[in-house]
C-alpha cells in the first residue's frame, strides 16, 4: 500500500521536515538548487551540461516542479531559437542554508567514505 502524504504536514512536528523533503527531495532537485545557488543564473542547456547523467524530460519535469513550488523562476526571451533563463526566487533563496548544509555534510561524507577504503585497502 502506498504512502500518502499529509496534505497539510500539521500532524507532528516530523512533518515539517516531510513537507521540506517534498519540495527539494529526490535525486535532482537538490542538485538544481545548489547549481542556481552558485551560478546565480542558467540557461537550460547548460544546467544539462552541468548534470550530464540527466535526461532532459526528467530536468524539464523538475525544473516545472521547483518553478510551481515557487522555488525558481523561468524567464523565456522572444528570440530565435528561444532562450530560456533559470534562477532562485526570493523564496527559493531561503533554501541557501539548508543546501550549504547538505553540501558540507556531504563534503565530510565523501570524505570518510574515501579514507575508510584507504585504511581498508593499506
Amino acid at each position: 500500500m502506498a504512502r500518502v502524504p499529509h496534505p497539510t504536514f500539521t500532524c507532528a512536528a516530523g512533518c515539517t521536515v516531510e513537507a521540506t523533503l517534498n519540495l527539494i527531495g529526490g535525486k535532482w532537485k537538490g542538485v538544481i538548487l545548489y547549481r542556481l545557488l552558485t551560478e546565480q543564473v542558467l540557461r537550460f542547456n547548460e544546467l544539462r551540461r552541468l548534470l550530464p547523467n540527466i535526461t532532459q524530460r526528467m530536468l524539464t519535469n523538475q525544473l516545472r516542479e521547483l518553478e510551481g513550488d515557487g522555488l525558481i523562476a523561468r524567464k523565456v526571451y522572444p528570440e530565435v531559437p528561444p532562450k530560456v533563463e533559470y534562477r532562485l526566487t526570493d523564496y527559493g533563496q531561503t533554501l541557501a542554508p539548508v543546501i550549504h548544509a547538505l553540501k558540507a555534510w556531504g563534503d565530510a561524507h565523501v570524505e570518510s567514505t574515501a579514507n575508510a577504503v584507504r585504511a581498508g585497502a593499506g
